[in-house]
């Protein structure tokens, strides 16, 4: 059985911050800086005019003039995610994350813990927001549909037309009873499901023009017809509403690399590049490395105007060479939409532990170079990532001689 958390306009939750009156207004997350201009997630009130999660911001300004356009924030929403995910690990639990706000776990491995299915939805809530909708069932979709029609706390149980139980603040679905249970649910349930972008964004909107408005109707379709109109995506989708899908693929636990910096005021330009510096020689200090260079990176600030921004950064190979890592970086420094108030850096994708290539002829000076190099990984492993460090220069004509310079961790090997 797979169970499903949700919290409901998780990211727009986040951006609005201690701002939270707003919800009760047409709101809606402004599009990401160099991405497609589409809103993100929109308040009920924004919904009550037409406005949904994706459509174009003229269409959506078009339909609700009132409409207020917050800038996003997805790192910190990612962040705030992340946490819920590790506390939900911490429970014993293998999770799938889908987006900020929703993550399918397995309840199988958590019943002879936590005393049955029920007994681990109620372990898992005292994990995530107050706001958490939780719910399972033998698919990710009926999870899903659980989790949206889960009702606030209640003090008795009930028992909804289709066999789930309903208990407090959460549903569950018994095996068996996914397709009657999914049957009166809409088709654009599918629209966040089917990992084909194409699917996604056709295949809902196509099955209503042709007046199939639930998954019972789509379900109670024949396969050669879904097959013959809408190919493989449309028999994936025809399965889902039929209570069958692929199993639960649980992300791997990882340690979080990541950086976060506090700027100056108006820091900008060699400022913002000596930062960077900071943050990728703490980044390779850090001990949970592992020896293990870096393939992928994500550079995000913190906005002064609000909201947040983000850059990937991939390099060919994976590498922990601080001048390479800084070339590949910089560049994305200049897509910075406004002033940055926090600068931080986060590991994404890492490959496997560097090994020791000796050169069949060293002169001294590399020797000399390996020798320290192998002395700070010795004093760090006994004193900690900042037993050895060393003077960057951060902002030398400033006035105020706490930022002129930084101390930062020294590299083991000087490249």
């Amino acid at each position: 059985m797979i169970g499903c958390a949700l919290i409901p306009r998780f990211s727009l939750t986040v951006a609005l911050g201690s701002r939270r009156k707003l919800l009760g207004r047409p709101v809606a997350l402004a599009p990401e800086p160099g991405r497609p201009q589409v809103v993100g997630e929109v308040s009920s009130a924004a919904e009550a005019f037409g406005v949904r999660a994706g459509i174009g911001l003229a269409e959506a300004l078009a339909r609700c003039p009132e409409l207020v356009l917050l800038p996003p924030d997805p790192e910190g929403a990612e962040t705030a995610w992340e946490e819920a995910l590790c506390g939900l690990e911490g429970i014993g639990a293998a999770v799938e994350p889908a987006r900020p706000g929703e993550a399918f776990f397995a309840l199988d491995g958590l019943r002879g813990i936590w005393g049955g299915a029920e007994g681990a939805l109620r372990r898992a809530r005292r994990q995530l927001p107050p706001v958490a909708r939780l719910g399972a069932g033998s698919t990710h979709l009926s999870a899903a549909a659980a989790a949206q029609s889960a009702p606030p706390r209640r003090r008795r149980s009930d028992r909804s037309p289709s066999g789930a139980a309903i208990r407090a603040g959460f549903v569950v679905v018994p095996d068996g009873a996914a397709r009657a249970f999914l049957a009166a649910f809409p088709v654009s349930l599918l629209a966040d499901r089917l990992e084909d972008e194409w699917a996604r964004a056709t295949l809902p909107p196509t099955l209503e023009r042709l007046g199939i408005h639930t998954l019972g109707e789509l379900a109670a379709l024949p396969d050669d017809a879904v097959a013959d109109r809408f190919g493989e995506q449309g028999l994936v989708a025809l399965r889902m509403a039929r209570g069958v899908e692929r199993s639960l693929r649980p992300r791997r636990p990882r340690a979080e690399l990541v950086q976060e910096l506090e700027l100056p005021d108006a820091a900008s330009g060699g400022q913002l590049e000596r930062a960077l510096a900071l943050l990728v020689d703490r980044l390779l200090a850090d001990p949970r490395r592992g020896g293990r260079g870096f393939r992928r990176l994500r550079l995000f600030a913190r906005l002064a105007t609000g909201g947040g921004w983000r850059a990937d950064a991939t390099l060919r190979s994976a590498s922990s060479d601080r001048s390479r890592i800084r070339l590949a970086l910089v560049p994305k420094l200049g897509e910075l939409p406004a002033p940055a108030a926090a600068l931080g850096l986060r590991a994404l994708a890492m490959g496997p532990p560097e090994g020791d290539q000796p050169s069949l002829g060293r002169d001294e000076r590399e020797r000399r170079r390996e020798r320290l190099g192998e002395a700070v990984r010795h004093v760090r492993s006994a004193a900690g990532a900042d037993a050895v460090l060393r003077v960057l220069d951060v902002d030398p004509a400033s006035r105020v001689p706490e930022r002129r310079v930084a101390l930062t961790p020294y590299p083991e090997m000087d490249r």
